[in-house]
């Protein structure tokens, strides 16, 4: 069996993790039945992503872009939960399947276990945000600790585990946090964020997507996700939209900048520094200990049947 995973480009550890957490919750998964794909963390239920072919084995996926794919066969999709009651929905499975994201189930790894505090206040970014904002410098401003969502899987999440407030616009910043026990504020930068697959976990474990806005850090940043920056609008739907910069382009924009002209891209960002100051003294959200304890349950029920059924 073979995990699927969307793998991006740049890096994105809620979607990296699925190359180990599997081994730890389903392990031998890999020596059985190589003609099933295990479909797991992340938001990969879109016909654009997932072949066509073959038998899938869905833990835990979330719907929230694109088409889904045909999945009424099941001889070919054996669906045991999705992320939430809103993909339950879009499946067309019980309400009951929507039981949680298996990240949650990241802390219970013994390596994972007894981490001591490291940071006070953390922002984790979404991977765009990442690729082309000023965050880390906006970060040293106010203060904050800086966490990449494009690195090693492992280390982003010992960064999360090892903080005591997590200010969050990558979805799987505040999952982890939240297994984690450490209290999260969501924000959003722009409306390329997709609630949808927010609302879609917040429901399993009891709390609400009200993310605070936070403005665009840099014109870098405008451009990646088709917003305005000062005054500029960059639509992404527009006839003739501006060529959407690569990593390497941001690189060069972002990390050469020095002197007065890092000067001036801080004071550029100073709506931005604000408001991230103000988000990280906002009163956090943190889901009830049971109500996390009962959606883990569950998804271990699930996954004992399919070490049943599979192993």
């Amino acid at each position: 069996m073979k995990p699927y995973y969307w793998e991006s480009q740049h890096g994105n550890f809620g979607d990296d993790l699925n190359l180990w957490l599997w081994d730890f919750l389903l392990p031998g998964f890999r020596d059985v039945h190589p003609d099933v794909l295990l479909v797991g963390v992340g938001t990969v239920l879109n016909k654009a992503l997932l072949p066509e072919e073959g038998r899938k084995l869905v833990l835990g996926s979330g719907f929230g872009y694109g088409a889904l794919p045909e999945m009424g066969d099941r001889s070919l999709w054996d669906i045991r939960c999705v992320r939430g009651p809103l993909t339950a929905e879009k499946v067309g499975v019980p309400e009951a399947l929507g039981i949680v994201d298996p990240a949650v189930l990241v802390p219970d790894m013994p390596e994972f276990k007894n981490l001591r505090k490291r940071h006070k206040r953390t922002f984790v970014p979404h991977w765009e945000s990442a690729v082309a904002g000023l965050w880390p410098v906006t970060c040293a401003t106010v203060g904050m600790h800086y966490i990449d969502p494009r690195g090693e899987a492992k280390d982003v999440i010992r960064e999360i585990a090892q903080s005591e407030l997590i200010v969050a616009e990558s979805m799987h910043g505040a999952i982890l946090a939240d297994a984690f026990r450490v209290p999260w504020v969501a924000v959003a930068t722009s409306d390329s964020i997709n609630s949808f697959k927010w609302r879609d976990w917040a429901a399993t474990v009891g709390v609400e997507h009200r993310p605070r806005r936070i403005p665009i850090s840099s014109r870098a940043e405008a451009i990646v996700k088709g917003a305005r920056f000062w005054g500029v609008d960059y639509d992404r739907s527009s006839a003739a939209p501006p060529r959407r910069p690569d990593e390497g382009d941001i690189a060069v924009k972002v990390e050469a900048q020095s002197g007065l002209r890092l000067a001036a891209k801080q004071v550029l960002a100073a709506p931005s520094t604000l408001a991230l100051w103000q988000a990280s003294r906002a009163t956090p959200q943190l889901s009830s200990d049971a109500r996390l304890a009962e959606r883990k349950e569950r998804l271990y029920a699930v996954l004992e049947d399919v070490r049943r059924d599979y192993l």
